[in-house]
């Protein structure tokens, strides 16, 4: 059962600049052998510069770097280089250590001045006599409509629209669409829309081209639309894959409303002929039910192989064509693979949004980590690239792993639209403090200018490496429906209001670690106070003296190092099969985004690491405030006002066991394909590699169980653990880091997901560090799992913890033998029960155990003969904790349970939703009543008995289906 809050990711939001950090603009003249950004944080009668000096030349051993004031600006201290002034003119020179400037290297420096009057910005740099000025940074643009694979009739009018940003201080001067090489139309404001009338019938390539006033200039990912001189047949998918002896269904449509019926035949029209249409052969569309699919079947003979393509056809409309492959089976378990991969794919099964997002489930409704099950997560979309990597090994097509990626891309990283003023971050400020509290009702968090924060070491190499100051990771959680109405649209730059129905980034979790979904307060991700209070929604977690709208996401680090972990497979299988050119493009974002990633390395504010007890404790310089473990959540943001100024980053400072991915950061180090670029990536990645192994096993209990994490900032306010705590490299032991309700490490669905990891690393490499954990994980787990002879089974659910380890000593690992784990209860829940069979069979094929390999193979066969139903492989789950779809926050109450507002406080949703002191769960989302299934709760809220649901979520799904996949490849061959 899946109803732990994973993704506790806005404790972040208590980072938010509301005031500006003052930035000056890049300074840039004819060359382009180096570039200079400079930024300053001036307090009026001083300021101190930050610069970054990027060599975009050959490798220069030593430098000179010179600049002027206009005004009165004049020296007092500078760092990194050696700073000296005559007049108005400012000379840096490099000092011993860093003087060798490689290509596309940087080196940050800092001085502080002071001034009176006027502090405008030097216009020019030089180096080593050289003017300075980097490449200008091309703008962005994006095709929003039409959808990619729309069909139109002939002489319709198709709408075409873009969004469009500049960089650099530059701005938009005009829009142009284009079909193929032919100039449609040309709009100069935003919204950028053009009609394409009388569109003639064909196929035809259409793409958004962007101009910036300085003349650069981008063009947006074409998008194919079919025009057909008629009404036409709609399929989908167009193509499909069936395993030898069995079938598999695509969907047939109208494109418009009939006048009368219409009668659609399909038939096999040429390629293989063993492979027919069993169902579905003649299908009747009506007036009312035209655009309602219908499943057509086709079945495969038990020998044949290759392609055959299905026509649908019907008086009067444009066919169409469906292709259909005939794969050798390759036994029971990737045929199992294969069916189920069928029923997620499937239209008509609901997995998918319009747009092809993987919903979080099929079911609306659904309260867990997501508070409505048609949201999704970076987690849904790293299911789905994993999910068509092991596609492209069954199949060898590797198409829709590529285009997996490519929908990630477009729906859940920002664009840089929608990250507009990352330029002015200040890597020597990256965000101001505020404490975490431990419950709902202790916020707003104050922010707090006097307590150091370190500096941000990867920043400015990542710039370097990437010539962007954007961001290059998954925000976490997205309304793919709009139910809310933010209209945050992927690529629009910032809410579009209700009437949007696109998909809609969301931020939920923001205040503390007692915060379960059910006392969120959901709000916009780009706040320009549209909706909530008078201040939108920042009042209710931040304290301060005036609010400023700004932007911010959070990354979950354990989705995207999912999302890598399956490029890595894609690589490996793809250049197996002689096809590593397929995948090479994706798989090298695959490196780009791990190496921002990183992030998720630092402490919160990137103070020191270790015996950090007090908001005092040391700022961290260059990577002392790294911890090189996957933390929760990290997170960025900024102003919307491109003339405000200001940004901020951070890291975090809790690690939790069930994140880390040793596979993940073994592809970054060791495949080529993916290496990240920057200057320490994949040394950074080799220390994570071996500080992951080690985290394991100081957390590793008597029994075998893997207990929570630590942190360096105890309580989220850098307090003082309690007496006696043990450490890991300084970090405090924190049996249930990030959050309490429930406990983070009480679900033993973290210790499946994370030692799979660990298995999967196991069986590439061999290392017997990962063999020695598993070897004690899989006895425990194995030893606690039953197994019964009428095929249903038992595995551990909830986890007790006491003790702790011992504190960690890397040449003399402790036993802890004071560190233990009991098993509360038990559960048949499938995606858990998949993932820890994918562990087993790894483990079992790499060591031999025969125990692990047997408890695989019973746990799948139960699963696929016991839990199958129409769309995919499910079980009921009584959801008792629907009672909080009504309760109030109450302090009296130990959970406090639910949705907490400041007495005073009054806001509204974007559907008219009062946001007050009585608020509850159900009130602010009151759309929840209209749910077809709401009747069942509304029931149980009468006093009935608790609702029993049977869900399908689509990470658990994939992980059924990749569980098949894993051990038919491993052990039937």
């Amino acid at each position: 059962m899946r109803r732990h809050p994973r993704w506790r990711s806005l404790l972040v939001a208590l980072s938010l600049l509301s005031g500006a950090l003052v930035a000056g603009q890049s300074a840039r003249a004819a060359d382009v052998q180096c570039k200079v950004d400079y930024t300053v944080n001036d307090w009026g009668s001083g300021f101190t510069a930050n610069l970054t000096l990027t060599n975009l030349g050959p490798a220069i051993n030593g430098w000179t770097l010179k600049y002027s004031y206009a005004g009165n600006q004049k020296l007092t201290q500078g760092w990194s280089g050696d700073w000296s002034q005559s007049g108005k003119d400012v000379t840096v020179a490099n000092l011993s250590w860093n003087g060798t400037l490689a290509t596309n290297a940087s080196v940050s420096l800092g001085a502080n001045f002071t001034y009176s009057g006027t502090n405008a910005d030097p216009t020019s740099f030089s180096l080593n006599g050289t003017t300075c000025t980097g490449a200008h940074q091309a703008p962005t643009v994006t095709l929003t409509s039409p959808a990619a694979g729309a069909t139109y009739s002939a002489g319709a009018t198709v709408p075409l629209a873009a969004t469009a940003a500049a960089a650099d201080g530059a701005s938009i001067s005009k829009v142009e669409f284009y079909d193929d090489t032919t100039l449609l139309g040309t709009d100069t404001s935003a919204p950028y829309a053009f009609d394409w009338t009388s569109v003639p019938a064909g196929d035809h390539s259409l793409y958004a081209k962007a101009y910036d006033s300085q003349g650069a200039t981008a063009e947006s990912t074409p998008v194919g639309v079919h025009v057909v001189s008629g009404p036409a047949i709609v399929a989908s998918p167009a193509a499909l894959a069936v395993q030898q002896g069995k079938s598999g269904t695509f969907g047939v449509k109208l494109s418009g409303q009939p006048s009368g019926d219409v009668t659609v035949t399909v038939t096999r029209t040429s390629g293989n002929t063993g492979l027919s249409v069993s169902g579905g052969g003649t299908l009747t569309f009506t007036p009312a039910n035209w655009s309602t699919a219908q499943n057509v079947t086709v079945s495969a003979d038990d020998s044949g192989t290759g392609a055959a393509v299905f026509t649908a056809k019907a008086t009067g409309y444009d066919p169409a064509t469906v292709t259909v492959t005939e794969t050798k089976s390759n036994g029971a378990y990737e045929d199992r693979f294969l069916t189920l991969y069928n029923k997620i794919t499937d239209p008509a099964n609901g997995y998918f949004s319009k747009e092809g997002i993987p919903y979080h489930s099929v079911e609306t409704l659904m309260v867990e980590a997501p508070d409505q099950g048609h949201e999704t997560t970076s987690e849904a979309y790293s299911y789905l690239i994993w999910l068509q990597a092991v596609y492209g090994k069954v199949t060898g097509d590797w198409s829709r792993f590529n285009d997996a990626w490519a929908l990630m891309e477009k729906y859940m990283i920002p664009t840089h639209a929608d990250q507009p003023t990352n330029s002015f971050y200040n890597a020597s400020k990256p965000a101001t403090y505020a404490p975490e509290h431990d419950l709902p009702d202790q916020y707003p968090a104050q922010l707090d200018s006097g307590v150091s924060v370190g500096q941000d070491p990867i920043a400015a190499e990542l710039k370097a490496a990437y010539g962007t100051d954007d961001i290059y990771g998954m925000h976490w959680l997205e309304d793919v429906d709009n139910v809310y109405g933010y209209g945050d649209t992927p690529g629009g730059g910032c809410e579009n209001g209700p009437s949007t129905n696109a998909p809609s980034y969301i931020n939920t979790y923001q205040r503390g670690a007692q915060e379960s979904v059910w006392e969120t307060i959901p709000q916009p991700t780009c706040d320009k106070f549209a909706y909530g209070g008078k201040n939108g929604y920042l009042d209710l977690f931040v304290g301060d003296s005036s609010y400023a709208k700004q932007w911010k996401y959070t990354d979950a680090p354990d989705a995207d190092a999912r999302a890598i972990q399956a490029a890595y497979w894609a690589d490996t299988w793809a250049k197996d099969q002689g096809k590593g050119a397929d995948v090479s493009a994706t798989v090298a974002k695959a490196g780009k985004m791990g190496d921002y990633l990183r992030y998720a390395f630092f402490d919160k504010y990137f103070k020191k690491i270790g015996g950090c007890t007090s908001p005092s404790c040391p700022a961290g310089t260059g990577k002392d405030s790294e911890h090189y473990l996957l933390s929760w959540y990290y997170a960025w943001g900024g102003a919307t006002d491109t003339g405000a100024g200001w940004a901020w980053r951070i890291g975090d400072s809790a690690s939790h066991s069930g994140y880390q991915n040793p596979l993940a950061a073994y592809a970054l180090v060791n495949d080529t394909a993916m290496r990240p670029k920057s200057a320490t990536g994949v040394d950074d990645w080799k220390k994570s590699l071996q500080r992951q192994l080690e985290f394991y096993r100081w957390l590793q209990s008597a029994e075998g169980a893997i207990a929570g994490g630590a942190t360096n900032s105890w309580g989220g306010a850098y307090g003082t653990p309690p007496a006696g705590d043990s450490t890991f490299y300084g970090m405090a032991y924190d049996w249930q880091p990030v959050y309490h309700d429930p406990p983070s490490n009480q679900w033993f669905g973290f210790q499946a997901w994370s030692m799979e990891r660990v298995a999967e690393y196991y069986y590439v490499t061999g290392d017997t560090t990962a063999k020695v954990l598993l070897d004690k994980w899989v006895a425990w787990a194995t030893d606690n799992t039953t197994l019964n002879p009428d095929g249903t089974y038992q595995i551990p659910s909830t986890l007790h913890w006491s003790g702790q380890p011992d504190t960690w000593n890397p040449s003399s690992p402790g036993t802890n033998a004071g560190l233990h784990v009991t098993i509360a209860d038990y559960t048949n829940d499938v995606g858990v029960t998949a993932a820890y069979a994918k562990t087993l069979s790894y483990y079992g094929a790499k060591s031999g155990d025969a125990t692990a390999k047997a408890t695989a193979k019973t746990l799948l066969d139960d699963m696929w003969t016991n839990d199958q139903d129409a769309i995919g492989i499910s079980v009921p789950e009584t959801r008792a904790d629907y009672n909080r779809f009504t309760q109030s926050y109450s302090t009296s109450n130990t959970n406090h349970d639910g949705v907490y507002v400041p007495p005073g406080w009054t806001g509204t949703m974007p559907n008219g939703d009062p946001i007050n002191s009585s608020a509850t769960f159900l009130s602010i989302r009151s759309w929840y009543k209209q749910d077809p299934a709401w009747s069942k709760v509304q029931g149980y809220l009468n006093g009935g008995t608790a609702p029993t649901f049977n869900y399908h979520r689509f990470w658990a799904q994939s992980d059924i289906a990749m569980a098949m996949a894993t051990y038919g490849q491993l052990f039937d061959q």
